[in-house]
C-alpha cells in the first residue's frame, strides 16, 4: 500500500503525457503545416509546445504544491488545420500566435475580458469547434477506403482497443501507424536531432481577425475554462489569473519558434488531479511534476516524430488524427445541440465552420460564430415577439 502511495503519482503523470502527446500531436502537426509551416517549422513547434508546457507545470505545480496540468491547444491546432491559412504565410501565422498569447495575458489582466469570453454562448463556441472538427474526423473513412492496406490496421488497432482499453485507443492506433512507417520508409539519422527554428512575427489584419481571435476564443472556451471546471470537480482551486499569465507568456515566448498555444488541459488533467494520481490529495502534484519531465523527454524526439509523419504514406496519419478527434467531435455536437432554442443557431455555426470558406482572408471559424450569433440574436428576438409578454 505504502508503495502503492509513493509511486502512484510518478506513474499518473507519465501516462498523462504520454496519453495526452500521442493523442494529438498529429493534429498539432497538420494544424502547423496548413498555416505554411515547413517540416522543420512544424517540427521547431512540437518541440517548443512540449518544453513550454512542461516548464509551465513545472513553475505552478511547485508554486501551488497542486496537480494543474498544462496542455497545448488540441482544439486550437484542429482550427489550424481546417483553415485554408494566414494570408502573408507561415510569419503572419506566427504574428496571429503571438497576439493569441498577449489576449491570454491581457485576459489575467483584465478579468472582464475574461467575462466577454464566457458571454458567448457555449452552444456557439462548441458549434465552432464541431464544424472545424467535422473535415479532419472525415479522414479516417476517406483513408480506409483510399488505402485500406495500410490505414485498415490502424483504425481495426482503434476499435478493438476502444473495446478493451479505451484511454490507450488513440496512442494504440498511433503506435501502430507509426511502426508501419519505421518498417516502410526511409528516414535519415541527419533528421532526428531536434532544433529551433526562429521566425520573425508578421501581422496582418486578416490574420488577426481570421487566426489569432478564433485561436484566443476556442482556447479560453475549450480549453481553460472546462481545464477550471475538472480542477474543481477534484477539489482544487486553480490560480485562474496566475495560470493565464503563465500560460499566455509561454504561448507569447513559444511563438517565434511555432508554438501556436498552451493552456489549462481539460481532459488529461483528470489523470493528474482525480484518484489515479495517488490516494492522498495532498501528493497528487507529483504528477504534474512528473508529466512535465516527461514532456520534456518527448521534446528530445519531437524531430524524428515529425520526419516519421512526414515519410507516411498518404492518409495514415490523418486518419490517426481523425480518430483522436472523434470524442471531442461528439461531446461538442453533443453540447452545442442540447439547448433546443439554440440548435438552428448552432447547427448553422457547424455548417459554416465546417465548410472552409475563406471570405476576404478571413477564415470559416470567425464567419462561422458571426453568422451562429447574428441568427442566435434573430430566433430569440423573434420568440420574444410572438410570446404573450412580447405581444
Amino acid at each position: 500500500m505504502t508503495t502503492e502511495t509513493e509511486h502512484g503519482p510518478v506513474v499518473a503523470g507519465v501516462i498523462t503525457a504520454v496519453v495526452g502527446a500521442s493523442s494529438s500531436f498529429v493534429v498539432v502537426l497538420a494544424g502547423l503545416t496548413a498555416m505554411g509551416a515547413t517540416p522543420a517549422q512544424a517540427a521547431s513547434g512540437l518541440l517548443t509546445l512540449c518544453v513550454t508546457q512542461a516548464l509551465a507545470m513545472l513553475w505552478l505545480s511547485l508554486r501551488h504544491r497542486m496537480p494543474i496540468s498544462i496542455a497545448w491547444s488540441t482544439p486550437g491546432a484542429a482550427l489550424l488545420a481546417s483553415s485554408a491559412g494566414a494570408a502573408g504565410g507561415w510569419p503572419t501565422a506566427v504574428g496571429a500566435f503571438v497576439v493569441t498569447g498577449l489576449l491570454i495575458l491581457l485576459t489575467a489582466a483584465i478579468p472582464r475580458l475574461g467575462d466577454l469570453v464566457s458571454a458567448i454562448p457555449a452552444s456557439l463556441a462548441k458549434a465552432m469547434l464541431a464544424g472545424v472538427l467535422l473535415p479532419l474526423c472525415v479522414a479516417p473513412v476517406t483513408a480506409v477506403v483510399d488505402d485500406p492496406a495500410v490505414v485498415g490496421p490502424v483504425v481495426l488497432t482503434w476499435l478493438v482497443l476502444l473495446a478493451v482499453a479505451r484511454r490507450w485507443a488513440v496512442p494504440g492506433a498511433l503506435l501502430v501507424a507509426l511502426a508501419m512507417v519505421a518498417f516502410t520508409a526511409e528516414v535519415g539519422a541527419e533528421r532526428w536531432w531536434p532544433q529551433l527554428e526562429w521566425t520573425t512575427p508578421h501581422w496582418s489584419p486578416a490574420a488577426l481577425v481570421g487566426v489569432a481571435l478564433p485561436l484566443y476564443v476556442v482556447t479560453m472556451a475549450s480549453q481553460n475554462v472546462p481545464g477550471v471546471a475538472v480542477m474543481a470537480g477534484f477539489g482544487y482551486r486553480v490560480p485562474w489569473r496566475e495560470s493565464l499569465a503563465v500560460t499566455g507568456l509561454g504561448t507569447v515566448v513559444g511563438a517565434p519558434t511555432g508554438g501556436h498555444a498552451i493552456n489549462l488541459a481539460a481532459i488529461t488533467a483528470a489523470l493528474t488531479a482525480g484518484p489515479t494520481a495517488g490516494r492522498d490529495p495532498a501528493r497528487r502534484w507529483i504528477a504534474s511534476v512528473s508529466a512535465a519531465v516527461t514532456y520534456l523527454v518527448i521534446a528530445a524526439g519531437s524531430t524524428g516524430l515529425v520526419a516519421l509523419v512526414v515519410a507516411a504514406p498518404g492518409g495514415v496519419m490523418q486518419a490517426a488524427a481523425g480518430l483522436a478527434l472523434l470524442g471531442t467531435l461528439a461531446a461538442s455536437l453533443t453540447d452545442a445541440l442540447a439547448d433546443p432554442e439554440d440548435r438552428e443557431a448552432a447547427a448553422a455555426t457547424v455548417v459554416v465552420a465546417a465548410s472552409g470558406v475563406t471570405v476576404v482572408g478571413i477564415g470559416a471559424a470567425f464567419w462561422a460564430l458571426l453568422v451562429g450569433l447574428v441568427l442566435r440574436w434573430v430566433v430569440r428576438r423573434r420568440g420574444r415577439a410572438v410570446s404573450p409578454g412580447g405581444r
